[in-house]
């Protein structure tokens, strides 16, 4: 009797060792999944990022460009209507 039963723990473990293989085999897939999953998440994330890098970019070129503008107005409407400053003589 001894015997049977030891054979039934061993047949017991082995069903247990099988499905803790397959168990392992299913997580290893779906963990391969999510690196694929998030591997393209992160690509498009950088992608926007650079754009939105160039975009902040470009606005900041403009914003020097009209504060340029806005820096050099006073003197323009001066030359525009005329206006002379007066000289030391």
């Amino acid at each position: 009797m001894k015997s049977k039963s030891k054979a039934d723990g061993n047949g017991k473990l082995e069903e247990a060792m099988a499905m803790l293989i397959q168990n392992q085999a299913a997580f290893i897939g779906r963990l391969s999944e999510m690196d694929r999953i998030n591997a393209e998440r992160f690509g498009r994330i950088e992608s926007t990022l650079i754009e939105h890098s160039h975009v902040l970019a470009e606005h900041g070129r403009v914003l020097a460009e009209v504060l340029r503008m806005l820096q050099a107005l006073p003197d323009t409407i001066r030359e525009k209507i005329g206006f002379k400053p007066p000289t030391n003589s």
